[in-house]
């Protein structure tokens, strides 16, 4: 990366932090450029040459989040693993993996929130792409789940746990990250014949 690709990346940075900050006092509705700008210490221009409106912004922290939440289970190195682990531990609906993807909404619950009304602008199920095709199908073969069923196995589970999170993100995470765990782990179970 040369000097004016370091700072043109480091801009981005700012303007990205300065969003998350307004964002986490703020709903997105009522942000506008002049106070992210001026939040980042940058010129109007700037941001433009960065992005043509704050929903671009949004975008771009949205797919920043799913890929430091994607890193977070890629370092568990299940990826490379998912052959030589057993079918149990390929099971992600126990505490161990839902407990750290309930924690790290409740964390963000603002950007969450944000991005769950802006889903149809933000694409987010392109977003859940990259977890698919590099874990779930994968796990889903090792199931014996047919490729022709597994999308809509997975658009059964994620939409499901989706509306539950919906629910909780309306009532401000009030709920501890625990009940949900466990209501999540019950809803599924009840759904399943494993």
């Amino acid at each position: 990366m040369n000097k004016s690709e370091s700072k043109y990346f480091n801009t981005a940075i700012k303007m990205d932090k300065a969003f998350l900050d307004l964002l986490a006092k703020k709903d997105f509705e009522y942000i506008t450029v002049k106070e992210i700008c001026k939040k980042a210490g940058v010129n109007r221009s700037t941001f433009y040459l960065h992005y043509e409106t704050i929903a671009d912004l949004l975008d771009e922290s949205v797919k920043f989040m799913m890929n430091d939440f994607y890193k977070q289970y890629s370092d568990l190195d299940i990826i490379s693993r998912i052959n030589d682990l057993s079918l149990d531990e390929l099971l992600f609906i126990k505490p161990d993996f839902i407990i750290p993807y309930l924690t790290y909404i409740k964390n963000n619950k603002m950007l969450f929130k944000t991005a769950i009304l802006h889903s149809g602008t933000l694409r987010l199920d392109s977003n859940y792409k990259k977890l698919f095709d590099d874990i779930f199908s994968p796990i889903l073969m090792r199931f014996n789940v047919p490729e022709n069923e597994r999308t809509y196995m997975m658009a059964f589970y994620i939409n499901g746990i989706t509306a539950l999170v919906m629910e909780w993100l309306k009532n401000d995470c009030n709920e501890s990250v625990e009940d949900i765990s466990n209501l999540i782990i019950r809803n599924i179970k009840s759904s399943t014949s494993y």
